[in-house]
């Protein structure tokens, strides 16, 4: 009885640990994923707010650029809140309330969310962020007037038509100032290259209203620079912003004193200070800004006690129903296992099966086991036909050796010559029994020794040949060799006489007189064939299969003088086995016998004489 398998041990148990762990892991996987997305969509949306937010500042420092007060910007800031769903809210620097998008008398968020100051940030260059320069549409004194405006339109068609003409295509923008300005079609700067018929200035020169603000201006800086004691910097009206990275309306000309960088910073420092001093009066006053969440306002991820008992809720369910379902699976499986451990169990000589019910791999182990038993009870009954097969084979011989001796003893008989010639004889096919299963022994213990060495195919078939003459002649056999070419195989050469001279001997005893045995050897490949025909009256194709096991003979009387001992062929296999090679047979009935011997091949050792005493080249 077998042993009691531990608990831990068993199949079923191991299943449910596995599918339990399985679903522990994919359960936190599951909430890892769920938390990770959430996390990743609250970022991204909080990263749209703060582009919109980013969007309200522009838009309202867009407002202040342009007007000198707040007055009217309470219909901007109430459709910048329709169309956000925010609370927008302006104020001064002290809280007084500008605008406010909520009902009258609704507090303000604790703080502000920014400034509107369109002298000291820039919402409108690079959309998205928040620079600490003045807001270009902030252009106060340097708006164009209406008929300059039209004058520079003219001027900037008349000069678009001179670079079409030139291959050149361009797009008119305008700039808040009012003054156009000629770009690529993608809105991108011209390049520096100007075509010679189109360069004649004119679109570029500053207008009676941009040369009094910049006359302005240059007395404003050159004042500053005075009282830093620095040298007078010019001033002067950039016509392009946006090209070659110059987003600024004005731009400091070339420093006297290059290379004093503290310097070159104080003159920056009064131009911006020069600048912003000039548009302060044509721009809204600082506001503070306040937004709020309107209808969004709210947690946007809450794990309450109530989602936490979900998550615990749904993680139990899925655990529960995955051990149900495994459980379920691992019954079915373990039966059929069962079965086969109980028919494993039963005594040798019963047998028995176990029925095949599924075609999974427990199904696949089950016809398994099945076939193993069918072999098992094969090799058992070969097992006793071998162990009556040699009884029978031992008995004749020595049966007849033990009869004449004691005959001769008794005095019945003299021990003449023919009767030693007989007992020699009985001797000597005793002797050939043994040797044959001692070989067989040999090689199914993996034990049977090999010679290997370079060998030529055409002398060992002269050698059986030769070995086999007086045989062949003594039957009436004609006993030939056909070789093809030089073929040579690394080969024990007594142990493939051995099995050549076993076929041989067997092709001799089954050819009539007159009849040919034909010994063969030709490269196939990297391979050598060897064969041994005969023309006798061949083997019945259901006898085939058979010929190669032990103690087996075409002739039923079972006789040893007409059928041999049974063992030759399967120590042909087995030897060309030892080689790494096959042994086949092939035969039609009345038309002989042929028996295939494979071997792998190799190459002639250098030098190597052929027959007539002339070296042979290696193969190619």
């Amino acid at each position: 009885m077998s042993p009691r398998i531990p608990l831990r041990k068993r199949l079923l148990v191991r299943l449910l640990f596995a599918s339990a762990l399985i679903a522990v892991c994919s359960v936190a996987a599951t909430a890892w994923l769920a938390v990770a997305t959430t996390t990743r969509a609250i970022r991204e949306e909080q990263g749209q707010d703060l582009a919109q937010d980013m969007d309200i500042v522009a838009r309202l420092s867009g407002y202040a650029a342009t007007h000198r007060d707040w007055r009217g910007v309470a219909p901007t800031v109430r459709a910048l809140a329709a169309s956000t769903g925010r609370r927008i809210a302006l104020t001064t620097a002290d809280r007084t309330l500008i605008a406010d998008s909520a009902s009258r008398g609704t507090p303000l968020p604790t703080g502000a969310a920014a400034t509107v100051d369109p002298l000291h940030s820039d919402t409108y260059t690079e959309p998205g962020a928040q620079l600490s320069g003045i807001d270009p549409r902030a252009v106060g004194p340097y708006r164009v007037t209406a008929k300059e405006r039209a004058t520079l339109d003219a001027l900037a068609g008349r000069r678009q038509r001179c670079f079409r003409d030139n291959g050149i295509a361009t797009a008119v923008e305008r700039t808040p100032s009012g003054r156009p300005v000629l770009t690529r079609p993608d809105g991108s700067a011209l390049s520096d290259y100007v075509p010679d018929a189109c360069a004649d200035g004119r679109l570029n020169t500053p207008t009676r209203t941009e040369t009094r603000a910049l006359t302005d201006l240059n007395g404003r800086v050159n004042a500053c620079l005075d009282a830093q004691h620095l040298p007078h910097v010019p001033v002067m009206l950039w016509m392009e912003p946006g090209a070659q990275g110059q987003d600024d309306q004005v731009l400091l000309g070339k420093f006297a004193r290059q290379g004093d960088a503290a310097a070159e910073r104080r003159a920056e420092a009064c131009a911006d200070s020069a600048r912003r001093a000039q548009l302060d009066p044509y721009v809204a006053p600082v506001a503070q800004l306040f937004l709020g969440g309107g209808d969004r306002t709210g947690p946007r991820f809450d794990m309450s006690p109530a989602n936490k008992a979900k998550i615990v809720g749904a993680a139990g369910l899925v655990l529960a129903v995955t051990v149900a379902v495994t459980a379920v699976i691992a019954t079915r499986l373990v039966r059929p296992l069962r079965a086969l451990t109980a028919a494993a169990q039963q005594p040798p000589e019963r047998h028995v099966r176990v029925p095949v019910t599924t075609r999974d791999e427990t199904g696949i182990l089950a016809e398994a086991f099945n076939d193993l038993t069918e072999r098992r009870e094969r090799l058992e009954a070969q097992r006793k036909a071998m162990v009556s097969d040699i009884a029978h084979e031992l008995r004749s011989p020595l049966t007849n050796i033990r009869g004449w001796l004691e005959v001769t003893r008794d005095g019945v008989v003299e021990a003449d010559a023919a009767l030693l010639a007989s007992l020699h004889e009985e001797a000597v096919v005793l002797q050939r029994v043994i040797d044959d299963l001692q070989d067989l022994a040999a090689a199914d213990a993996g034990t049977l020794r090999l010679h290997p060495e370079p060998l030529r195919a055409d002398e060992l078939l002269g050698q059986v040949a030769a070995a086999h003459r007086v045989a062949a002649d003594a039957a009436d056999v004609t006993l030939v060799t056909e070789v093809s070419g030089t073929p040579w195989l690394a080969a024990d050469p007594v142990r493939m006489r051995q099995a050549l001279g076993n076929l041989v001997s067997n092709a001799l005893r089954h050819t009539p007189a007159g009849g040919t045995v034909t010994l063969g050897a030709r490269r196939d490949g990297d391979d050598v064939v060897l064969t041994v025909a005969d023309t006798g009256g061949g083997i019945a194709p259901e006898d085939l299969p058979q010929v190669f096991d032990r103690f087996w003979r075409a002739e039923k009387s079972r006789s040893r003088r007409t059928g041999g001992s049974g063992l030759g062929l399967p120590i042909v296999r087995h030897l060309l086995a030892a080689h790494g090679g096959t042994a086949e047979a092939a035969s039609e009935p009345g038309a002989g016998a042929v028996f295939t011997l494979r071997l792998p091949g190799s190459r002639a050792p250098a030098a190597a004489p052929d027959p007539d005493g002339a070296p042979t080249p290696p193969p190619v």
